[in-house]
């Protein structure tokens, strides 16, 4: 069993809520293997809770019944005795070497905001390196910011593979059921002293105003659009822009669609040129920091 400090609580607007996040975040988490039915049957509630999945788009208990007996890991985060948040990966076949695949990482939302996803996935890198893997992948949806802060800055994982509505199109409402489920494939190689560095919270550092853009929004409209997509040159590091936020309420499925176009279009080139998308800058503007490898 792990017990790690939850850190500093979330800051939030409503005070009765705000004492609710300070009382949970003072508890002690405990990230721990999931072994029992009982446990597996939660995390059905929590893929719901999260996600808002129609039970057609869930991941099943018989299949964390045998995947979690077949090498998987399963490891679920505990506040007091409430079941928080969990991470599952499964042992897959990539670049045709044996590595783990990263299939779902999920918060209660009331939990969300305390630092439990990132530490769910620094236990996953633990008991991975423990079994002897060197590489965990797993997918995202590109347009989703605070996914990607976790993903490419604070774990260090790379991508350079972009596959266009990956899972068809789903019962998730995070940004409408009419937009295609773009995805990355991520990389995240677990010995690497660049993911220890960040393990340590070490970063590098970009000075985003002098470097060029292949995408950025449309300052001109009152709206979030993007602007023109455009293909850089034999530039060593690029920055691409995507909104803040995009669930319901915040855009239009316009506006989502648009950028979903034009993100696909510049990833994807810059992809085929040798671009990796390495690192991300997070705040009022977001940007993706791709750099040219080799």
């Amino acid at each position: 069993m792990r017990i790690v400090d939850m850190g500093s609580p979330l800051r939030l607007y409503s005070s009765g809520l705000e004492m609710t996040v300070v009382e949970r975040s003072k508890q002690r988490l405990r990230i721990r293997r999931l072994r029992s039915h009982a446990e597996f049957d939660r995390l059905l509630a929590i893929q719901k809770e999260v996600w808002k999945h129609e039970d057609i788009d869930l991941t099943p208990t018989h299949q964390f019944c045998i995947t979690s007996r077949m090498g998987a890991i399963l490891l679920g985060a505990f506040v007091g005795e409430e079941l928080a948040g969990f991470v599952y990966s499964f042992p897959a076949v990539f670049r045709n070497k044996l590595r783990q695949h990263s299939h779902l990482l999920a918060v209660l939302p009331e939990y969300q905001g305390l630092g439990i996803g990132k530490k769910l996935k620094w236990a996953q890198r633990e008991w991975a390196l423990k079994l002897g893997y060197d590489l965990i992948t797993w997918t995202f949806d590109p347009l989703v910011a605070r996914n990607a802060n976790l993903n490419l800055h604070t774990l260090g994982a790379i991508t350079r593979t972009y596959w266009p509505n990956f899972y068809g199109m789903t019962s998730s409402l995070t940004h409408g059921r009419s937009i295609p489920t773009d995805r990355f494939l991520v990389e995240w190689p677990i010995k690497t002293s660049r993911v220890e560095k960040r393990r340590r919270e070490e970063f590098e550092t970009y000075d985003e105003k002098s470097l060029p853009r292949a995408l950025e929004r449309d300052t001109r409209r009152k709206d979030v659009w993007p602007g023109k997509a455009r293909r850089i040159g034999e530039e060593k590091i690029i920055l691409v822009e995507i909104p803040p936020e995009i669930n319901a309420g915040q855009m239009s499925v316009a506006s989502v669609a648009a950028w979903q176009a034009s993100l696909r279009r510049v990833m994807r080139g810059h992809f085929q040129h040798g671009y990796a998308a390495v690192d991300f800058l997070y705040g009022e503007r977001c940007f993706y920091v791709l750099k040219k490898l080799g």
